[in-house]
C-alpha cells in the first residue's frame, strides 16, 4: 500500500505497524537513484523500513550527499526535512525537540531554538527562516522520500 503525503499533511503509514517494537539502530543508505529529463536528478528514494525509526525521535540519513532529518510521530506520521539548521547551518535538526503548535508538529533547534513547522518548514520564531521539507510515503514497510533536484 501506498500513501504519499500532501504537505503540511503527514503520511499515512501502514495501521499493522501501530504497536509495533520501534528500535533505534543505525539506517541504512538510500535506494536507487531516479532520472528524469536531460539526466535531472529526481524522484522517489528508498530510505529505511518503517520499524528501524523510534516514535517522537529524529534520526539523520545521508541520501545523495544530503542529509535528512526523518521524524515518525506516530505510526501514521511521518516528516522529513533537511537535518541542517537554517539559522547556523549545523547539522543538527534530527536532535531538535518535538512538540507541536495546536494540532501542527513542530521541531525546535537544538542550538537556537528556532521552532519550525515539520510539515511546511515555517519558521514560527523568525519569518526569515524556512526549513526546507521533503515529500514522504510509505510503499511495503519503507519509507521513501521524493528529490526534485
Amino acid at each position: 500500500m501506498t500513501i504519499t503525503q500532501t504537505l503540511p499533511r503527514p503520511a499515512l503509514a501502514d495501521p499493522a505497524l501501530a504497536g509495533s517494537a520501534l528500535a533505534s539502530r543505525a539506517l541504512p543508505l538510500a535506494g536507487p537513484v531516479l532520472h528524469g529529463a536531460a539526466g535531472e536528478r529526481s524522484g522517489w528514494e528508498r530510505v529505511c523500513r518503517v520499524d528501524d525509526l523510534e516514535p517522537s525521535w529524529g534520526e539523520a540519513v545521508l541520501i545523495r550527499m544530503r542529509q535528512v532529518a526523518l521524524f515518525l510521530l506516530s505510526p501514521r506520521e511521518l516528516y522529513a526535512v533537511e537535518h541542517e539548521d537554517p539559522a547556523g547551518g549545523a547539522p543538527v535538526m534530527a536532535r531538535g525537540i518535538v512538540g507541536s503548535r495546536g494540532d501542527r508538529p513542530t521541531i525546535a533547534s537544538p542550538l537556537h531554538k528556532e521552532v519550525y513547522d515539520l510539515g511546511t518548514g515555517e519558521c514560527f520564531t523568525d519569518p526569515a527562516l524556512l526549513l526546507r521539507t521533503f515529500r514522504t510515503r510509505i510503499v511495503g514497510g519503507f519509507i521513501e522520500i521524493e528529490f526534485d533536484d
